[in-house]
């Protein structure tokens, strides 16, 4: 379970996120949508423990600060970054080492088997294309099995097998009760998957819906984002 309580960032005079608070349960993926400068990447910054602000964040119960909860998140940067001289093997080691896990090496061999980078083991960091690094993020943050799981801008980059292998293991984390939060401009890319929609404007959280709640309304969570973000952007220029 993933827990925002009233999270307030702000970069000086600039409120970034405005007194955000959700809930998202185990078992279930949420995606969270907005124009840029929403304050999506920054909720999804401060989530993973990278920036200071005001209010509370709680995974599986505990603040998002200790370690144990550290242990059990996991985080997709929509920019990969490695080490230009570690090898692809090497970054598992060390990730591996990072969080002192035991009996990982099936798990992470089975990974880069289903993202094609198996055959790119001994490839440096620096050498890797956009989409072999995107893989080997996704791996890095797979492999050390997260119950809470937060994936921004994942299938930037990633070839049709790559969409397909990633997809399917989100459905698998949710049957097995983790709970994902997806940041992403691209709605269709998620379409089929989403259990919650958060749709966020100016740093303010403008709409919370399910599944369900959208089609009981009758429109498509694309037309529902626009409607809501194209409306306040009229309202602002009248």
């Amino acid at each position: 379970m993933l827990e925002v309580i009233h999270y307030t960032k702000r970069y000086g005079n600039t409120l970034a996120c405005d007194d955000l608070s959700f809930s998202l349960p185990d078992g279930s993926i949420t995606v969270l949508l907005g124009p840029n400068g929403a304050g999506k990447s920054t909720l999804m910054k401060g989530i993973t423990g990278f920036l200071r602000f005001e209010g509370q964040i709680r995974i599986n119960g505990m603040p998002n600060t200790e370690l144990a909860s550290r242990r059990i998140l996991g985080y997709i940067p929509e920019i990969p970054s490695f080490y230009p001289n570690l090898t692809v093997a090497e970054h598992v080691e060390f990730v591996a080492r990072a969080y002192r896990l035991q009996d990982y090496r099936a798990r992470a061999d089975a990974l880069l088997e289903r993202f094609s980078l198996t055959e790119h083991r001994k490839k440096l960091g620096s050498a890797l294309s956009k989409g072999m690094a995107q893989k080997l993020s996704i791996c890095l943050g797979l492999f050390t099995q997260p119950s809470v799981l937060l994936l921004d801008e994942p299938f930037i980059g990633l070839d049709p097998h790559a969409i397909k292998e990633l997809k399917r293991l989100m459905e698998e984390l949710r049957a097995q009760g983790a709970t994902l939060l997806v940041s992403t401009h691209i709605i269709e890319s998620v379409d089929m998957l989403w259990d919650r929609a958060i749709i966020m404007q100016k740093g303010s959280i403008r709409r919370t819906l399910t599944r369900r709640e959208l089609e009981q309304g009758g429109a498509s969570l694309e037309e529902l984002f626009f409607a809501i973000t194209e409306g306040e952007a009229a309202q602002t220029e009248a």
